[in-house]
């Protein structure tokens, strides 16, 4: 071998022998900066849905009156979306020793609220079908409804119970549910007031929900 394959063989190995040294030196570092644990990104909280207080009616201890028991209950941007939040909070099943006055199952299907003030509740079947019957269990049944929303929004003056969409006369044969009915604190305990002033100002009319037959004098449904 001549001296100049001699010498371009050694600068080869020296290369050599320095890319490795090089690698096991920067190796350790470059590996521990690959390996660091990455912080978990926290999710961000969700905005906390605003509530309101809401008095709800149930049944008193001797069954022959309602009681108010406070809750709260999702706050509403409009007149109909809080009469909505209260009856779905007041169909919902109470914590004991609280016992409510409808019977269970039953949903809201549709609310119309117009502008006269009248709201127009659509209760699902069961309301009807599983009511157990008796003049008094069905005044209770209607008034902790009816009550529920008139006392918690003054601008709503009377409420009329729909089931199944449509106007009926009564649940289970006593109460006359053919027209709206006005709040009444003689089946409460003690009498309560209206959470807010009341107010005159009319309501603009909200839409016709599907499925809901128009109220008696309603405007018909476009």
């Amino acid at each position: 071998m001549t001296r100049a394959g001699v010498t371009t063989w050694t600068l080869l190995v020296l290369a050599l022998a320095g890319a490795i040294t090089a690698a096991f030196v920067f190796l350790p570092r470059w590996y521990a900066e690959s390996n660091e644990p990455v912080a978990a990104t926290e999710p961000a909280a969700a905005p906390a849905t605003p509530k309101i207080k809401a008095r709800l009616f149930y049944l008193s201890e001797d069954g022959l009156r309602l009681v108010a028991a406070e809750h709260e209950v999702p706050f509403g941007e409009s007149t109909l979306q809080q009469a909505r939040r209260i009856v779905e909070a007041q169909l919902a099943s109470p914590a004991a020793p609280l016992v409510s006055a409808i019977p269970q199952g039953t949903r809201l299907r549709a609310i119309y609220v117009d502008g006269n003030g009248e709201a127009f509740v659509d209760l699902s079947r069961e309301v009807s079908s599983a009511h157990p019957g008796g003049a008094l269990d069905e005044i209770l049944t209607v008034y902790s409804i009816v009550n529920a929303v008139t006392m918690n929004l003054p601008a709503v003056r009377a409420v009329q119970i729909l089931v199944d969409g449509h106007e009926v006369d009564t649940l289970a044969g006593h109460v006359d549910l053919r027209r709206p009915l006005p709040r009444n604190a003689s089946w409460i305990e003690e009498p309560m007031v209206p959470v807010v002033p009341a107010t005159t100002e009319p309501l603009p009319a909200s839409p016709i929900p599907n499925g809901m037959a128009p109220p008696r004098d309603a405007p018909p449904k476009k």
